[in-house]
């Protein structure tokens, strides 16, 4: 008769004491893949303590929001680097190798016109002139703002509603 836990061979003996012989242990098949699991999360829970400390700098708020609203969105995914009020002193952005743009001057800087289209551009990472200058700080936030609803896409929307409200808060 075989034991179907002792693996290669198991013996009358065994099945009838409830015990393996000297030298032999009995284990369940699904306590290999159990050990196998956990010896995996130990490795992996590692990985990830050392990813979290490499790099101490503040990043920008990454948790996604419903609003649709564009100071709730400046205040959620803008504001880390480009401040409370859009200046570019937010508190992520002295950890930064460049400066964030102060976002009231935009007009300014583009002769009195605010640069919508431009800044819809460089939002979504739609702006080729931002790739050909190596990797970008900012992150690409058009993508994130089309995967927060599972069923609708409200990505435009929040998108319009930023620039909307980025226009409303230029220097005079």
């Amino acid at each position: 008769m075989n034991n179907r836990y002792s693996g290669a061979g198991g013996n009358e003996r065994e099945e009838m004491e409830g015990r393996p012989q000297e030298g032999k242990m009995k284990f369940h098949p699904s306590s290999h893949i159990m050990m196998i699991g956990a010896i995996g999360i130990v490795s992996l829970s590692g990985t990830f303590v050392a990813a979290q400390t490499k790099d101490p700098s503040p990043k920008p708020n990454l948790e996604l929001i419903y609003s649709l609203k564009g100071p709730d969105l400046h205040h959620a995914h803008c504001a880390a680097c480009h401040g409370p009020e859009g200046k570019g002193n937010g508190p992520a952005a002295v950890d930064l190798k460049t400066k964030p743009a102060d976002l009231t001057a935009l007009a300014k800087n583009n002769g009195g016109r605010f640069p919508g289209e431009q800044i819809r551009k460089s939002i979504s990472g739609d702006d080729p002139s931002v790739a050909a200058h190596g990797s970008r700080e900012m992150p690409v936030w058009g993508p994130i703002f089309h995967q927060i609803e599972a069923d609708q896409d409200f990505g435009n929307v929040r998108l319009q509603n930023l620039i909307k409200y980025l226009e409303t808060i230029q220097q005079k």
